[in-house]
């Protein structure tokens, strides 16, 4: 109960206080790439149950995207204006919206699509156990993952066989070791990690 009303309030007040940042952030959007704003996708959340995730659009539009389909480095649809807001992580601001909800909160393993899942799923079994997040360990050591997928030769293979099984070391271990104040020092990392080179 302590952390929901922990992310409850930080998502009030964080989406209050950035509320400028959020209209700016949409009419760069919708200047530079049209219509829709937002980019809804569906995530395997808490106990399996899916739910649409929000960020800011920073790619070209692809009906199946919505539905879960991802790529593995696939960088040809990311927008010039979606490489700034990918880079800042800024994209993902809005969801805040998702932790109001109750769908994710602010640290917690971060949510994949139901074909990642499938492909471990005794795995996340019991990493769904928990509310997955916007930050986690995970986030912190693939900050720069899509890079990394860019340089393989088969991407999807990559993030298969070698990265999501090191999320998932990372996941568990989270779940083993979790606390109030390790997911402080977790969204301290984060923001500096927006903020630094």
């Amino acid at each position: 109960m302590g952390k929901r009303s922990f992310d409850l309030v930080t998502a009030v007040l964080g989406m209050v206080s950035l509320a400028p940042l959020f209209v700016v952030l949409a009419c760069l959007v919708l200047w530079r790439d049209g219509r829709p704003i937002l980019f809804r996708q569906a995530r395997v959340g808490l106990n399996g149950r899916e739910f649409a995730l929000v960020k800011f659009r920073t790619m070209t539009v692809c009906p199946l995207s919505a539905k879960g389909s991802f790529d593995a480095g696939d960088v040809s649809r990311i927008t010039p204006n979606g490489c700034l807001l990918r880079r800042t992580k800024l994209d993902e601001l809005p969801q805040l919206w998702n932790v109001l909800k109750g769908d994710m909160s602010l640290v917690g393993p971060r949510p994949e699509v139901r074909k990642w899942v499938e492909a471990y799923p005794e795995r996340w079994a019991r990493v769904l156990a928990l509310r997955p997040g916007i930050t986690d360990p995970a986030s912190l050591v693939y900050r720069h993952e899509e890079e990394l997928l860019a340089q393989t030769a088969d991407p999807e293979a990559y993030y298969r066989d070698c990265i999501l099984p090191h999320k998932l070391d990372l996941y568990e271990d989270y779940a083993r070791t979790r606390s109030f104040a390790g997911d402080l020092g977790l969204i301290f990392r984060t923001l500096l990690s927006v903020v630094s080179p």
